[in-house]
């Protein structure tokens, strides 16, 4: 006998965009279930940049100030909402995620953005207010010279003097989304198998054999979204690079300004950015043929580097696809490409346990798709990864989630908490307000999410790229614009939690 639930709002996916969106329903009154496929918290990642935009969104959520105390700063009607998830607990996947202003602003319309504040670092500014970003030449780089900054400011006529950039722990965020909700919000160990029409509700058949009958479905079920796969979206493609991925602690803590510092250069981009006072989040971006074509691989020891050429030591480079996912081959790759930077930069990485560095292919969402796809149908929708998966070059991934959250829960709050008609057909009007209240939130997301895939993409293109007159270009002219075009993309602003 199977065992059937039912909610009036659903949600898959206990990621950043799920349980901010369930959040933002809660804040407005509105309950919600939460589907995770994991039987914990799901931390995917080590920490993640958040932007102004981000922090407009934490602070609509009520958990900026929580989160901004743990980072530098870079210079009810009875309606139920539940969120499915497949494992049985809060599952969490990764190390931390760069957190824009856009994200804040999501979290602080949750009310949670002041305490992911509180253990994270806010990147500091320029003189427009703009963190200060450090950008390297890999190939101009010396142990023997001092690293060289561009501290850059987009155009005179954006306003951002109150611009707020930190990176932020995955792990804070998640667990301070988490503790925010109603006990109960959350159904771990909750995977979907299959969805079905059953009337105007969407039938979901769990791995359990349980089944959830839900009035709206709240696809946050990331880059390989069953709910997305359900609209009849594209599946992402492969972007034809690959991101390796390392956080690492100072126990008596690393003296690094909070500022984003980047180096690029032989089709490796290279980046770390300090979470707090003893914590950094690092990231090197690249084609996997370089993973396999590099001469040479570099160790540390006895405090001295120590190079390794493929003739004289062949078992230490990568054969195949497997090695690519071996931290230790990753660590050594990363290292043949930086280690002719500064010491203590090189060492960022070199002090990175191996169990704190991952690697996986960038995938995105083909930006056509989501302007004639369906990005909503009826009582279904999608949001986050699951709506716009895109490429980490502009750090808005994480940022954007907590954009659609605050816009989503907004946008099904007013049309579920609006007068309504007294024809004694209220259950029918329920279901098209719900619809309404659907297709209003695609209408503001699905040009920023076209904008934000693009731009990414673009820009990835650009710091990436290995040619000559690009790499001239970049560091002599574009860069200027690259930072013009971070600032506009984080200072979106997804509003307040409130209704009309």
């Amino acid at each position: 006998m199977e065992y059937e639930i039912h909610e009036d709002i659903v949600i898959v996916g206990a990621g950043i965009a799920g349980l901010s969106t369930a959040l933002g329903l809660h804040r407005l009154g509105i309950r919600s279930l939460v589907l995770e496929s994991s039987d914990v918290l799901r931390i995917v990642g080590f920490a993640l940049t958040m932007w102004t935009n981000a922090w407009r969104a934490a602070d609509a959520l009520g958990i900026g100030d929580s989160l901004r105390a743990t980072s530098f700063r870079l210079q009810g009607l009875g309606i139920r909402t539940m969120v499915l998830e497949s494992s049985d607990g809060l599952r969490i996947t990764g190390f931390a995620l760069t957190m824009w202003t856009n994200a804040w602003r999501a979290l602080d319309a949750l009310g949670i953005g002041d305490s992911l504040r509180a253990r994270s670092l806010r990147m500091q500014g320029s003189s427009y207010g703009l963190l200060q970003i450090s950008v390297v030449s890999l190939e101009a780089c010396s142990r023997n010279s001092s690293l060289r900054s561009q501290q850059q400011g987009p155009d005179a006529d954006l306003k951002f003097d109150t611009f707020e950039s930190r990176c932020v722990r995955r792990k804070d965020l998640l667990e301070t989304l988490g503790r925010e909700l109603p006990q109960g919000t959350i159904r771990y160990s909750s995977r979907i198998v299959s969805i079905e029409e059953s009337g105007r509700l969407k039938k979901l058949h769990l791995a359990d054999g349980t089944v959830v009958r839900a009035k709206v479905l709240i696809g946050c079920d990331g880059v390989n979204s069953i709910v997305a796969k359900w609209l009849g979206l594209q599946s992402p493609v492969n972007a034809g690079r690959s991101a390796i991925r390392g956080f690492v602690e100072y126990m008596d803590g690393h003296g690094f300004e909070p500022k984003f510092h980047a180096y690029f250069g032989g089709g490796v981009r290279y980046g770390f950015i300090p979470c707090d006072q003893k914590s950094i989040y690092w990231f090197c971006t690249f084609t996997p043929s370089l993973f396999k074509c590099k001469s040479m691989v570099i160790s540390f020891k006895d405090n001295t580097y120590v190079v390794y050429k493929r003739e004289n030591h062949p078992s230490m480079f990568a054969t195949d696809d497997d090695n690519e996912h071996d931290p230790l081959k990753m660590k050594q790759f990363v290292m043949s490409n930086i280690w002719d930077a500064p010491k203590h930069v090189s060492d960022i990485v070199e002090r990175t346990g191996l169990d704190c560095i991952s690697c996986a292919p960038l995938k995105f969402r083909l930006p056509w798709n989501i302007l004639q796809g369906n990005i909503v149908k009826n009582n279904v929708c999608v949001a986050g990864d699951a709506l716009h998966p895109m490429t980490p070059d502009i750090g808005q991934g994480g940022c954007s989630a907590l954009e659609d959250s605050i816009i989503l829960a907004r946008c099904l709050a007013e049309a579920l908490l609006g007068k309504r008609t007294c024809n004694g057909k209220e259950k029918d009007e329920d279901y098209v307000r719900m619809e309404k209240g659907l297709e209003k939130y695609s209408r503001e997301r699905r040009w920023r999410s076209f904008s934000l895939i693009s731009t990414a993409y673009v820009v990835g293109l650009i710091q990436e790229s290995d040619s000559k007159v690009i790499s001239f270009l970049r560091k002599n002219i574009l860069f200027q614009f690259l930072v013009g075009i971070f600032g506009r993309m984080a200072d979106f602003d997804c509003g307040k939690l409130t209704t009309s």
